[in-house]
This record gives C-alpha cells, sequence and structure tokens, in this order.
C-alpha cells in the first residue's frame, strides 16, 4: 500500500457536515468540532465556503471518505491540521494517511516548510507523523478550549535523495 491508496481533493459542504459530526473517545475528544448548522451561521473553520476552498482538503480511500486536512499558509510554511475519522485512528493507517496529505501541501507550495502542532501528551500521532517525516523542532505552550497546553512544532523533513545515490 502507498500514500497513493489515499486520494486528497477539495473539501465539499456535504464532507463538513458529516466530519461534524464525528465523536472521538477521551482523550481525543478534544478533536471534535461543534454542531454543522452553528459553525455554517458562524462562518468558522470549513463552515466558512471560502475557506473551506481555500485551505481544507477531504481524505478519500476506496471511495470512502477517510479523514481531512488544513493547509494553512504561514508566511514560508503550510501548517497541517490534521483529522482521521475517528474508527479508523489506532488501525495502522496514520503514516500513508499524513504522507498522502503532506504530499499534497508540498504539490500545492513546493518550496514551503511543512510542519503541524500536536499536544505533548497525544504520543499516538506523534509516533505517526515521525514515521511520515516529521521531527519535533520546537515545545511551547498555547491556548486551547481546555486552557493553556503544551505543544510541539513538528516539521517535515523531506528523505535524502543524495544519501540513497551513494
Amino acid at each position: 500500500m502507498c500514500a497513493s491508496s489515499f486520494g486528497v481533493r477539495p473539501m465539499t459542504e456535504s464532507d463538513g457536515e458529516q466530519i461534524s459530526r464525528w465523536s472521538y473517545e477521551k482523550p481525543y475528544d478534544i478533536y471534535g468540532w461543534m454542531p454543522w448548522a452553528q459553525m455554517k451561521e458562524l462562518g468558522i473553520e470549513f463552515g466558512d465556503p471560502e475557506l473551506r476552498e481555500r485551505q481544507y482538503v477531504s481524505v478519500y480511500r476506496s471511495g470512502e471518505l477517510q479523514g481531512f486536512a488544513q493547509l494553512f499558509p504561514l508566511s514560508s510554511t503550510i501548517r497541517l491540521g490534521i483529522g482521521m475519522r475517528p474508527d479508523l485512528c489506532g488501525h495502522g493507517l496514520g503514516t500513508l494517511f499524513v504522507q498522502a496529505v503532506t504530499a499534497e501541501a508540498l504539490r500545492r507550495a513546493p518550496d514551503y516548510e511543512i510542519d503541524l502542532e500536536v499536544l505533548t501528551w497525544n504520543q499516538r500521532a506523534i509516533k505517526v507523523y515521525t514515521r511520515a517525516g516529521f521531527s519535533i523542532a520546537d515545545t511551547y505552550e498555547r491556548m486551547t478550549p481546555d486552557g493553556m497546553k503544551p505543544f510541539y512544532c513538528m516539521v517535515y523533513q523531506p528523505p535524502a535523495e543524495s544519501a540513497e545515490a551513494e
């Protein structure tokens, strides 16, 4: 199986509505969304049609919605926000999923750095991100709905092509 087994395409309104209903088990429940009607009314995240079109993608496999990503542009960086469908988490698909999203970010901005933020307690995600080519570059605290929490910033390190040629 390769990263191409996951397809990345623009997020539709229908995808957004479906994603907003996903429910994660504790402690991952902090990654849930508010109800779709509220997201649309407030015009936040993928409830905002323009933001959804510019920054959000849906990840499919075998014609089924598997997850989503936000490709948030910073000055010369694309910051990834990644979410996999809850029933698929912990089943060994994460690395290929993250590689597919990373490939899309690189396709959109080949000269940009690709990074992501992850709560320091989320060892399951950190292992996946590390296997997908990311490494911890920084640690800091930032505000969450539950108050200030520690995060890692992880930066994508492309495989060294020259090392393979030697």
